[in-house]
């Protein structure tokens, strides 16, 4: 776009990222946390669990940006994430440069 403005810190802002944990044994495959995740950072695995649901897995762990919805929206409070001691900038990744 033309006219497209970028904000004044945009260089500096920094953006957290996460670890996402699982707890297998707590899950009973509602898959609401896949379906919330805004970076589709989940998936069903192909393992049972010990009551016979699939967990989640993490499929893009470096897509992750801690907001919590996963754990927010978990009814069984089975998954969680915490904050990766690295961060990264608006529009960057660890494998790519700026967009």
């Amino acid at each position: 776009m033309e006219f497209w403005r970028v904000p004044l810190d945009a260089d500096t802002i920094q953006v957290s990222l996460g670890i996402v944990h699982i707890l297998e044994d707590r899950c009973k495959g509602c898959g609401y946390c896949i379906e919330y995740c805004p970076k589709q950072a989940l998936e069903f695995s192909a393992n049972f669990n010990q009551k016979g649901y699939h967990p989640p897995v993490v499929i893009k762990p470096e897509e992750c940006v801690n907001c919590h919805y996963c754990e927010i929206i978990c009814p069984e409070f089975a998954i969680f994430s915490v904050e990766s001691p690295q961060t990264t900038k608006p529009g960057q990744s660890e494998t790519n440069h700026a967009i």
